[in-house]
This record gives structure tokens, sequence and C-alpha cells, in this order.
């Protein structure tokens, strides 16, 4: 492949590497953070979590499998996380045009110039790594063509605004009927609710849910910092003064701990894998998760009625809270993960049978709620 023109990264601390320019070539800038997956490229571009961010990608192959055809499949797109590309700009180490998939139909390239974000290969990106791990996420900027822009930090906006539906959209017409608060949802949430006999109904984030009418709530994960979502906030705390089942995942775990009167603050380099163990509190009991987060719950600040539920077990982070006498839970991971791994996809089935209960329509009506099988 000929090499295209060089550009540049440069850090917010003002370090700079030169690569090669894919994509769409422009400048622009952003918070940069790495992730360690090995595949679902696809998937974590069209995260909307990935919202204002410079994505680097650690494992070393990335476009060889291409992009997949926009198939629609309930109304969504069968194999992306949204309707859209999401990041700001994309590193990796290396790419070619020549993919080779089954179900593809253009090239990573040719995806990105599509959606107006630029790329850089030819990047040394584990080395960029380890600097955001040992200094922490920082804001850089890709520059081509010497085309300056500023640093720009997305976490000081409300980055939900920008990705949350605007109307209320229904999917499904099974016997449950979900409200889905959507802070920047993935598209595999709604799959695994649509699976589970559900109709979801899914509204803005700033929707006032005393308005509507549901069996189970659900917040949906998203990208920036969760006290910019004020209105969500506002509403939640309205909804655990009531019974009704709650499932958060991950922005969602942390909307549901500021409800609830805990605190939140940003980790270092945040958590961003497919790889990710957890264990269940005050257990031996481990799990495999894909995460997608740059904020955490203090878990010391958690009222006295609400408990910590998984944690990580690289840095003791939390990654769930549960509610001790309410159907109420949270998971700051992912159990609805594309491409995995799926350890975790049972707690939609815990959902859906806390909201069984709540309608005296449970199958296993000795089943304890809360609890991890």
């Amino acid at each position: 492949m000929q090499k295209e023109k060089k550009i540049k990264l440069v850090l917010e601390d003002g370090k700079e590497f030169t690569g090669f320019s894919f994509g769409r070539k422009k400048s622009v800038s952003g918070e940069v953070v790495f992730n360690t997956a090995m595949t679902g490229y696809p998937e974590s571009l069209t995260d909307p979590s990935y919202k204002g961010q410079i994505l680097v990608l650690t494992y070393p192959i990335v476009g060889n499998y291409g992009v997949p055809g926009d198939l629609l499949e309930n109304d969504m797109y069968k194999y992306f996380e949204s309707y859209s590309l999401h990041i700001t700009g994309l590193i990796i180490s290396d790419y070619t045009d020549d993919y080779s998939h089954w179900n593809a139909n253009k090239s990573l390239g040719k995806w990105l110039e599509e959606f107006n974000v630029p790329g850089i290969y030819g990047i040394d990106t584990r080395l960029l790594t380890k600097i955001l791990r040992e200094e922490g996420t920082m804001t850089g900027k890709i520059i081509y063509d010497d085309q300056q822009v500023d640093f720009y930090d997305p976490n000081q906006e409300n980055l939900v605004e920008k990705v949350s539906t605007r109307e209320k959209k229904v999917f499904g017409t099974g016997r449950h009927r979900i409200l889905l608060i959507d802070c920047g949802v993935k598209y595999n949430i709604i799959r695994n609710l649509l699976k589970r006999d559900t109709t979801v109904a899914v509204v803005p984030y700033d929707c006032d849910i005393k308005k509507e009418q549901y069996d189970g709530l659900f917040i949906s994960n998203g990208p920036g910092d969760p006290k910019k979502c004020e209105p969500t906030i506002k509403s939640l705390r309205t909804a655990i003064d009531h019974d009704i089942p709650i499932y958060g995942i991950c922005l969602g775990n942390q909307l549901l701990a500021l409800a609830a009167g805990a605190d939140t603050y940003k980790l270092k380099y945040g958590h961003r894998s497919h790889n990710q163990p957890v264990i269940l509190n005050q257990s031996n009991k481990s799990f495999i998760t894909s995460q997608n987060h740059g904020y955490a719950i203090d878990n010391l600040t958690l009222p006295g009625d609400w408990e910590p539920w998984f944690i990580n077990l690289n840095d003791n982070t939390n990654e769930g809270m549960r509610h001790k006498s309410k159907p109420f839970f949270s998971t700051q991971f992912h159990p609805e993960a594309s491409g995995g791994p799926t350890d975790t996809e049972f707690l939609f089935d815990l959902f859906i049978e806390n909201i069984k209960q709540h309608k005296n329509e449970s199958d296993s009506p000795n089943a304890k709620p809360l609890k991890v099988p």
C-alpha cells in the first residue's frame, strides 16, 4: 500500500508521534484513550461512550476484516452499536486496505472517511498506551498538514446530550414494558432486552419519566462525566422512591449512584477492554467482562441501604452496586458485550425476573431477587 501523507499526534504534555494519514484528512482534538481488545473495532467505533475521544487500539492488526454492511434488523444496524461513528479520531499500529471477511463491504479507511473521522497508522501504540497508563488519560490533537486546532477536553461538556435520542422510539411487542433512558445506548442492550419478551421504549436522557408507564426502568451506558447529566439524576431520585425494578449499565451505574446520594470520580486512565476481571463482592465468584468508562463510583460514599456488588480485580474499583431491599441494581461493566465476552449476560435474566416478581408473574416464585446464580 502506498504511504499516505504524514500526520502527527500531539499530547497535552508535549509528546509527539508521527504516522501516516488514512480516513478523513483533517485536524481534530479530544481525549486520548486506549482499548486493549483484540477484535470488535466496528462495535467500538460505533459505541456512543467514545464521544469526543481519540481512540488508540493496542492490537497491532486493525482493519484486516474490513467493515460490515449496513444491514438492518429490528430497526437497528445488525453489526454496529449505533447509527454512527462517535470517536473523534482513530490511532492504530498498522493498516491495510486489503481486507478480507465474508460480510465486509468496505475498508476501515473508507468508513472513517464517510463519517468525517481522521485516522493515523504507523504509530507505536504500545508505547503510547504505556504513556497513558503511567501519566493518565490526557487530551491530544491530530494535526494534518499543519492545520492547527486547540486542545479540547470533551468532559467539560454534557456529552450525553449529543448522543441521546431526541424522541421516544419503541422496539418490540413483548409483554414486559421497559423504559430505557438513552444516555448513549448500545444497540446490543436493546437486542438483549428484546430477546426476553419485552417492549423497549427508548426515551431521551432528560425525559420526565413520571409521565411514563413501565414495568422496569433501564439506564444505559454513555459518554463523559456523569455529573453533567442532571436531568437524568433528578428523574432517578424520583424512581428510587418506588419499587419498580431498575437496572443500569456503565454510565447508568454512576447515574444511579449519584441519584442515591453517592459520589463519582475520574479514573486515571479508565477501563476499556474486553478482558477486565471482576469479582462478586464478598465471594469467590469472578467473571471476565467488557468495559468502557473513564469514571467510577466511590464505594465509601454509598448510602447505608446500598452496597457494592462487583469489584474490579485489577484496581479494586466499583463494578456495580445494588439496593439491599429493593429490586435495584447496576453494573459498571457491559453484560451485553459484542463481540464478547458474554459471561454476565444472565444479569438481563435477573432484571426480567425482578420485573416478573414485581408483577406477580414470576416463573420462579421462590427465587430471591438481586442474587447472582
